[in-house]
């Protein structure tokens, strides 16, 4: 994974042949794939398809700044989590993707794949409570609505002066 700063001074995230769901559902609503896969819809869910917390890269990056601030203060190393606490379905973050970016891009419904737990979300109360880390991101809608953006730059090549290309 690639960090690449944006012109507000923001980061984001590109990575070459990227299987998370709200980058590759953002280039099948750019028509950068022809379809999006959803694997498994059999899940003890709402609806059927995995529940993953979903968290926007700048929340992430300045966890991760908390957290190397906090060691260099002399804080002990340790484990937390980083998420929103909250997750949501496959098909709720694809039906955001749809409806954010206009499109109605085919979504083919396969098999699950071997391995995928029903409900993966994170247990935030530790690192909110040890590094006061709130999330300023922490809806589907903005997560979705800023991916799309960032890859419609990488698709139109607007970030090539940005990256020093």
């Amino acid at each position: 994974m690639f960090q690449v700063p944006t012109r507000k001074g923001e980061l984001a995230s590109t990575m070459p042949k990227a299987t998370h769901l709200i980058k590759v559902a953002s280039q099948a609503a750019l028509q950068q794939r022809p379809f999006l896969n959803v694997y498994g819809t059999d899940y003890p869910t709402e609806d059927g398809t995995c529940i993953r917390d979903y968290i926007h890269v700048t929340d992430l990056v300045r966890a991760h700044i908390l957290a190397l601030d906090n060691l260099r203060g002399g804080g002990e190393s340790r484990v937390l989590n980083c998420g929103y606490g909250k997750g949501y379905s496959v098909l709720e973050v694809v039906d955001a993707v749809k409806r954010i970016s206009g499109t109605d891009f085919e979504v083919r419904l396969t098999e699950r794949r071997p391995g995928d737990p029903d409900k993966l979300v994170a247990g935030v109360e530790k690192i909110k409570r040890d590094l006061n880390w709130s999330p300023s991101y922490n809806d589907p809608d903005t997560i979705v609505s800023h991916a799309l953006s960032w890859e419609n730059k990488l698709q139109t090549g607007s970030l090539l002066e940005v990256v020093g290309h």
